[in-house]
């Protein structure tokens, strides 16, 4: 894959191979820590705590009434795209009591990718947020769970406000491949973005 213009953003290591800081963010129990589970190329590091009922009445559990464990911190993961590119993957806290802990997390990170559950779009509405205040660039991605209800891309892309520039998909968070998948369409869309800057210069 063409890296051409990311040379300000990423750090080159042994190989002449390009590392990158990317985030894994969105709303409680859309499907982070599983992401970074499944497409991580080591054994990834989860700070998951058992949720308990000191807790219930500040995790809001609705649609995610399985749901035993939450991230407290952060988890962390990586994955060799190619020879040349590394990702490494950050994956954001998703209840809002840990909030203030995303500004540190965002430090030098290229793109995002933010999960959404379709079954609860709003629970990702503040993770899109952050994203445009920061400035960072993301695409999203639909965690599609066992009883999520198929519904069109357009609608998802129309009921969040996502620009039509945003790729927008639809992939099982459980599935490596799926998950790969995901981040490939962010460097292309980070690789169109910057090819699109230049050319406007």
């Amino acid at each position: 894959m063409d890296l051409k213009g990311f040379d300000q953003a990423g750090r080159h290591t042994a190989g002449d191979t390009r590392s990158v800081k990317v985030m894994i963010a969105g709303g409680f129990g859309t499907g982070k820590t599983t992401m970074v589970r499944s497409v991580s190329d080591i054994k990834p590091l989860t700070t998951e705590e058992t949720l308990t009922q000191a807790s219930a009445d500040v995790d809001r559990l609705i649609g995610v009434a399985d749901k035993t464990e939450t991230t407290v911190s952060l988890d962390f993961g990586k994955i060799g795209i190619n020879d040349s590119l590394v990702l490494y993957l950050f994956g954001t806290p998703g209840q809002e009591r840990f909030w203030f802990l995303w500004n540190g997390l965002f430090k030098g990170a290229l793109g995002a990718v933010v999960l959404v559950d379709t079954r609860r779009l709003a629970s990702s509405f503040r993770a899109i947020e952050e994203m445009e205040r920061q400035d960072v660039p993301f695409v999203i991605a639909l965690n599609v769970f066992p009883d999520s209800k198929d519904y069109p891309v357009d609608e998802i892309r129309d009921a969040l406000d996502i620009p039509g520039h945003i790729p927008v998909v639809a992939f099982d968070a459980r599935d490596r491949s799926a998950s790969r998948d995901v981040l490939v369409t962010l460097i292309h869309h980070l690789r169109d973005r910057s090819a699109a800057a230049v050319e406007s210069r």
